[in-house]
């Protein structure tokens, strides 16, 4: 087997301005067809061999990935190649794939965990290429013309910016001959528009967006520090200690187990090319939504002025050392893992050194983290039936444009947990 992960710098902020959705429509249509083969016989060639090839833009890259047999290894990357550099285009297939991205959209749209992603997005970027959606939206996706679609492949897909990784059992002399075949005609330069470094928009604020709902949805966040920063580990691990996967985690504890407040919550680090922040969300019933916030707002507060114990220092590392291995059972997990450490900039061993780094965490490194993330409040979004006992209106910060039909509410002071 070999699995095959590669990315492009790029993504969906090189999406036309009035246009987001772009690189997603060309992710969606990469194999629908390519030089001679119409949409039937390029999936044909693929089922017949077991080829998997998929595409998918992402906030900063087009990415791709590919696993096959050994023994179909070169009709695989012939395929990609076909699907990188001749993609047909066809009319009938955009309009299929159109579509397809418009009906995900509309369902998105009464979706309340989407809405509140969306809005947490455009509240946190404003103008930035950050605050576009991904997939487009209802109003973007019908303008989208064949000529964007090809626009955006000549200025995304070039050599200069490709990063690739590849496990499996093929000969190395052999891969380089494959690769050089599949990406070798690629432009030698990609023609992005460069992307402004930002910070997320500072907190404390909220943002209520009424939707009739059973579950009230609710997505918090500020800004986080940079996959280079000298802090990250610490971040990460204190991150953990607060929102992280499992059960243990101090918004699980406090919010869901003690109080019995919501279904769900947890929390975590996003980095991008040109920005970081946190990202948490929770799921609750709309007569406790307010509630609900103020204690997340409790927690958050009372981490960033205390910091973490010892114990739970010494129980994050342990989870984070250990489920690391677990991350990587299959070909295709590594093969992601290691463009991802390509893509942060990380050496090719850091597998082997990342244990020790999450070790030279101290408590006081993850006292200095905490207060340093969560210092300053949090930005929310809440989605779904009023939480009157939340409602108190207040004045948009500066820089930041509400969404349409959202009320803004102040975050009121909270004392400390028990």
């Amino acid at each position: 087997m070999i699995a095959m992960e590669y990315a492009f710098t790029g993504g969906a902020t090189q999406d036309p301005p009035q246009k987001p959705g772009v690189g997603h429509m060309v992710a969606g249509l990469l194999k629908e067809g390519s030089g001679h083969l119409d949409f039937k016989t390029f999936h044909e060639r693929l089922d017949r061999r077991a080829i998997e090839l998929s595409f998918r833009s992402t906030h900063d890259q087009f990415r791709g990935a590919l696993r096959t047999l050994e023994d179909n290894a070169d009709e695989a990357f012939d395929l990609l190649r076909m699907a990188l550099t001749s993609p047909r285009f066809d009319a009938a297939d955009v309009e299929r794939i159109r579509a397809t991205v418009l009906a995900r959209l509309r369902h998105d749209s009464t979706d309340p965990s989407s809405l509140a992603n969306r809005k947490f997005f455009e509240a946190a970027f404003n103008d930035h290429p950050y605050a576009r959606p991904v997939r487009g939206s209802l109003e973007s996706v019908p303008k989208i013309e064949v000529g964007d679609l090809k626009g955006y492949l000549r200025r995304v897909i070039a050599k200069d910016t490709l990063k690739i990784s590849v496990v499996g059992d093929v000969d190395p002399g052999v891969l380089c001959t494959l690769l050089d075949k599949t990406f070798g005609g690629l432009p030698a330069q990609a023609d992005a528009t460069p992307v402004p470094e930002i910070v997320a928009a500072k907190p404390p604020h909220r943002v209520f967006i009424p939707f009739d709902v059973p579950q009230t949805v609710v997505t918090f966040g500020g800004p986080a520090v940079r996959r280079c920063d000298p802090d990250f580990m610490a971040t990460y691990v204190v991150n953990h200690i607060l929102g992280g996967a499992g059960l243990t985690s101090r918004l699980f504890r406090e919010v869901r187990e003690k109080r019995g407040l919501a279904y769900s919550v947890r929390e975590h680090l996003v980095w991008l090319d040109r920005s970081a922040m946190f990202l948490g969300n929770s799921g609750t019933c709309a007569d406790r939504a307010g509630e609900t916030v103020e204690e997340i707002e409790k927690q958050v507060r009372y981490i960033a002025e205390e910091g973490p114990t010892q114990q739970e220092l010494d129980d994050a590392k342990s989870y984070l050392k250990g489920s690391q291995v677990l991350t990587l059972n299959t070909s295709s997990k590594l093969a992601r893992r290691l463009l991802r450490h390509q893509l942060d900039q990380l050496p090719i061993d850091y597998f082997e050194k990342h244990n020790a780094v999450v070790d030279g965490v101290t408590l006081e490194d993850a006292k200095r983290a905490a207060r340093r993330l969560w210092g300053e409040g949090l930005l929310t979004i809440i989605v779904g039936r009023s939480p009157k006992d939340a409602a108190q209106p207040t004045t948009v910060p500066s820089g930041t444009t509400p969404a349409p039909g959202a009320e803004q509410l102040d975050a009121a002071p909270t004392a400390p947990p028990n």
